[in-house]
């Protein structure tokens, strides 16, 4: 039997890595198999999973020898961290490692978003020409706004300024005093809303920021203006910013994560006929770089806890 269990994608060189260690099981496959997976954590003492596997009492009742926890990714939404830590289990997530790639996710929508004739490829290729109704916007002079303010948000402040954008944001766990705010204004929750061009979610999914991005929320922003969502999809009510969009309220919207993934055909069809919308399946952290940051990251916390020379 397995000591390490991999139930999700990791890079190739950081499986190796653990394979010439220990007995390791790479089944990427495993979080779509629930019983086979419980099944091969009868003997493991450490799991590795990215966003989709659900460590819930149950999977931790199956895998009665864990004693580690890998997240290759910073969410932690996916693992029950009470039953975890009744079991004497720590959990690592790989902190830091996919910042640049969440940053540049941001950016990039904010770009498509208020230029908008990224998104006429379909009306081009079909031999129409809408030039006047493609003239968009550019991100100098625009007010990003950030809620939450932590080291990916910091990120992104850093590269929109340096395309001319004011930066403001909304973190009511950040000291006001606390350096990081440099040139970042810190304001009210209400003033980023009616404030920001561009919006961008940086905040963990908990009780007080589920649907945090509200049908009120939405009513203070200005009509003018888009969101950008790659933090955690039930922070946003979907249904009410699929109605904003709808009725013009909103400019524009990009969603990386969802209130459930993948999406049903039900939950999708909300967002039918939207053009103005930018929706991609959970991969604003991961590239081919970041994953390979992340993977090695976790990685080393494995082979540390292992006790190899690395």
């Amino acid at each position: 039997m397995s000591r390490i269990v991999i139930s999700e994608f990791m890079d190739d060189a950081a499986v190796q890595r653990l394979s010439a260690r220990t007995t390791t099981l790479y089944q990427p496959n495993l979080v779509d198999l629930h019983e086979i997976l419980a099944a091969s954590l009868v003997d493991a003492e450490i799991l590795v999973v990215r966003n989709r596997t659900k460590v819930d009492e149950a999977l931790l009742d199956a895998g009665t020898k864990l004693r580690v926890i890998g997240r290759l990714g910073v969410g932690l939404d996916n693992i029950d961290l009470q039953a975890c830590a009744q079991r004497n289990i720590v959990v690592w997530p790989a902190t830091g490692a996919n910042d640049l790639a969440v940053a540049e996710y941001v950016v990039s929508s904010a770009m498509m978003l208020l230029r908008g004739a990224y998104l006429s490829s379909a009306d081009v290729a079909a031999g129409d020409w809408p030039r006047q109704q493609l003239i968009g916007r550019e991100l100098s002079g625009h007010v990003m706004g950030l809620l939450g303010f932590g080291s990916i948000a910091r990120q992104v402040a850093q590269r929109v300024q340096a395309l001319g954008m004011t930066v403001i944001a909304h973190d009511p766990h950040l000291p006001s005093n606390d350096p990081a705010w440099g040139a970042v204004d810190n304001v009210s929750f209400d003033m980023l809303l009616t404030q920001s061009d561009v919006l961008s979610l940086h905040v963990p999914l908990t009780p007080q920021t589920h649907h945090i991005i509200d049908r009120r929320s939405l009513t203070q922003m200005k009509a003018t203006a888009v969101l950008i969502n790659a933090a955690r999809g039930g922070v946003v009510d979907e249904v009410a910013l699929a109605d904003a969009l709808i009725h013009g309220e909103l400019a524009g919207a990009a969603l990386d994560v969802f209130e459930a993934e993948p999406l049903s055909a039900e939950h999708g069809a909300r967002f039918a006929g939207i053009r103005n919308i930018i929706l991609t399946p959970h991969i604003a952290g991961v590239t081919k770089e970041s994953n390979v940051r992340v993977s090695s990251l976790i990685a080393d916390k494995i082979l540390d806890y292992l006790g190899a020379d690395i």
